[in-house]
Formats: structure tokens, C-alpha cells, sequence
């Protein structure tokens, strides 16, 4: 079973970073997702940011572009998400997906494929 561990997350000044990691235990095909996704009060859950293994190629949603970076460790089964200046509409539950890309596509089709989620981390920013 597929098994995804995040680490980070926690509380912040308006302005400041924070930055996510997560690791996924299984094996990561190429043509599989690992990404971000954030569940905000009150708000449907969005993407964030997510990383093609196959490509490299990365997507973000449009409120975080230019502040949240997502890049691949070393380890090809792990990313992590830079948040730089981060706002008070930041805060929520961070999930880290690992799921199936179309045509090189990820945000947008979660539901493609099999989908794999951890179980969350906060992410507070204070005003």
C-alpha cells in the first residue's frame, strides 16, 4: 500500500516561508504526479503545485504562482514545496498526492488514475 509521509507545515507571520516535504514510500512511475493539494476553510479543496516525474515539469495554481516552489529531491519519490511569502488565505490542510498524470498533465486531473493522499499537515498564517 502506498503510503505517502509529509513533514513541515506549522505557523508563520504574514511574509514569512515555510516549506513541505514528502516522501512516498512506493514505487513512482514516470507517468505519475506528486503534488500539493490544500483544503481551506469553507473552500473547496484546491491543487497547489505539483511535479510530472516523467518531465520535471511543474504547474501551480494561479494564488501561489511566484511564491510557492515545488522541486524533487534527490530522491526520485520525494518533493518538496517552498512557500515563501506566504498570506493569511495560506492557511489550511496540505495534503501531499501522489497521482496519475495525462499526457504529462497534472493539475486538472487528479482523478485520471489511482490517487494515493497523506493524511495532511497544517499550515497557519497569522495576519
Amino acid at each position: 500500500q502506498v503510503r505517502l509521509t509529509e513533514a513541515g507545515g506549522g505557523s508563520t507571520q504574514a511574509g514569512g516561508s515555510l516549506t513541505l516535504s514528502c516522501r512516498s514510500n512506493g514505487y513512482t512511475y514516470n507517468t505519475d504526479c506528486l503534488g500539493w493539494f490544500r483544503q481551506r476553510s469553507g473552500e473547496k479543496r484546491e491543487g497547489v503545485a505539483s511535479f510530472y516525474i516523467g518531465g520535471g515539469s511543474t504547474e501551480y495554481a494561479d494564488s501561489v504562482k511566484g511564491r510557492f516552489t515545488i522541486s524533487q529531491t534527490t530522491a526520485k519519490n520525494a518533493v518538496e514545496l517552498q512557500m515563501n511569502s506566504l498570506q493569511s488565505e495560506d492557511t489550511g490542510m496540505y495534503y501531499c498526492v501522489q497521482w496519475v498524470a495525462r499526457a504529462g498533465q497534472c493539475l486538472g486531473y487528479l482523478n485520471y488514475g489511482y490517487n494515493h493522499w497523506g493524511q495532511g499537515t497544517q499550515v497557519t498564517v497569522f495576519a
